[in-house]
């Protein structure tokens, strides 16, 4: 009996385990190429926020966000990832907004067709994670109220 529990403990703690790392789906680039979501771990530790063109909240955050990230690069070696998850009708819109905003330092994919948001388990945007250089998912809040942008860069620089 004590080795079926501790198998199953052990189970059980592997699949948490793969539950806290950066899922492998497919989403496009801003140049409209399909790319891997783990060919985002590079080492760098990053923000990765899930946003639409219709949530007010998902692109006061991500504007707060770039208007600290110089600041913030200056102390610690990171990225920003925004992930639409407009559908096929709107990304055409999703796209033309991430150019018009000025998010030129971040890296903006695509999920048209919303695999990589059930791959994280977002319901709502904006729903922001923070993930360390190694793809593993240390930090996770979803809503923005002025200000936890910071929160963020907290989280980033105690991975240094």
């Amino acid at each position: 009996m004590k080795k079926l529990m501790f198998l199953m403990l052990g189970l059980l703690v592997g699949f948490t385990a793969s539950a806290q790392s950066l899922p492998d789906v497919k989403v496009e680039n801003q140049e409209g190429k399909v790319i891997s979501t783990k060919d985002l771990v590079d080492g760098t530790p990053m923000i990765i926020s899930f946003w639409s063109t219709t949530c007010k909240p998902c692109i006061m955050e991500l504007n707060a966000i770039n208007d600290n990230l110089y600041d913030w690069l200056e102390e610690v070696d990171m990225k920003v990832v925004a992930i639409s998850v407009d559908d096929a009708r709107t990304v055409s819109r999703a796209r033309a907004m991430t150019k018009g905003q000025g998010w030129d330092d971040y890296v903006c994919l695509y999920d048209k067709n919303q695999d990589f948001k059930r791959a994280m388990n977002v319901s709502l945007t904006p729903h922001t994670f923070i993930v360390d250089g190694k793809g593993n998912i240390v930090y996770s809040h979803s809503g923005y109220t002025p200000g936890s942008e910071q929160e963020l860069f907290e989280k980033i620089k105690a991975l240094k």
